[in-house]
């Protein structure tokens, strides 16, 4: 006799351990074809080359930025050294044609000068047509009249401040130079002294108004007749200023060649509190023919 199948159930068929949807959506899962195999590998491989770009880029950029900070260094620097270079060219040309600097280091032409004033000198009025009487002048000593001064500074001072000097940075020191009053001009017959104790100039007595109260036109008496291409010259402070009168009888005989003057000194510009033009003294010489 044969048993009976249970009841519901197929004859000679097992019944599943769980739906057939779900078996074949298992093994999908299960078992990933083999496109779906490569598929993370090549995924990974992109991500990887994705990452590698990126690195190479900024790389790229702050090469690039380090070569353009280079670049606009070396573009400033070459700007600073030519605007340098245009600065001191200007310098000296000024300084060679039209206007320099000097220090006034002693009282001799007081209270017109005054000892550490610097004034600007027009290199400009050189020549015997443009130096007129009672002009202040600076010329190089023309006979020792300076005497040796020995320049006890170091050598490396000596050669910066001589290098300023050169370019018109600086103002140029006394070594080699004076300032004074042009009292006469070639042909001028100069004497000293009037009954009253002032100076005549072809044979017009001065009124020195820029010489301070009390001071004495001179302390030395003198006549002389200035060459042709010479000045004769005196301090505003008579009695301390070794001037034309205490050379006389030296070389040269107290006169200062023309070739001599570097210019005409027109303004104090330091200190400021002496800021200003030196006065014209024109009106002095108006009467002398």
């Amino acid at each position: 006799m044969k048993e009976s199948p249970e009841v519901g159930t197929p004859e000679g068929e097992m019944p599943p351990s769980f739906p057939p949807e779900r078996l074949e959506e298992a093994s999908t899962q299960a078992s990933p074809s083999p496109g779906d195999q490569a598929g993370p590998a090549e995924s990974g491989a992109a991500a990887g080359s994705e990452d590698s770009e990126p690195d190479e880029d900024l790389a790229d950029d702050k090469r690039l930025a380090e070569d353009e900070k280079r670049a606009s260094f070396l573009r400033s620097s070459l700007e600073t050294l030519a605007i340098v270079a245009v600065a001191l060219l200007v310098s000296v040309v000024i300084k060679t044609f039209f206007v320099q600097a000097f220090y006034v280091p002693s009282g001799s032409m007081e209270s017109t000068l005054k000892p550490g004033d610097r004034i600007a000198v027009n290199r400009m009025v050189d020549s015997a047509g443009d130096i007129n009487r009672g002009d202040v002048v600076v010329f190089v000593d023309p006979g020792n009249w300076l005497g040796d001064v020995p320049d006890n500074r170091p050598a490396w001072r000596r050669g910066i401040s001589n290098a300023l000097q050169t370019v018109g940075l600086l103002p140029a020191d006394s070594g080699k130079h004076l300032v004074k009053r042009v009292i006469g001009v070639g042909g001028d017959r100069v004497k000293c002294c009037t009954a009253a104790g002032n100076l005549t100039v072809n044979g017009v007595e001065l009124k020195e108004t820029y010489l301070d109260r009390g001071v004495r036109p001179s302390e030395v008496a003198f006549d002389v007749v200035v060459p042709k291409g010479k000045l004769w010259v005196m301090g505003d402070n008579r009695s301390n200023s070794r001037d034309s009168r205490y050379h006389a009888s030296s070389e040269g005989n107290g006169f200062v060649p023309v070739d001599n003057v570097v210019g005409r000194a027109w303004a104090i510009f330091y200190p400021f509190s002496r800021f200003g033009g030196i006065p014209s003294a024109s009106s002095v010489f108006s009467s002398v023919p």
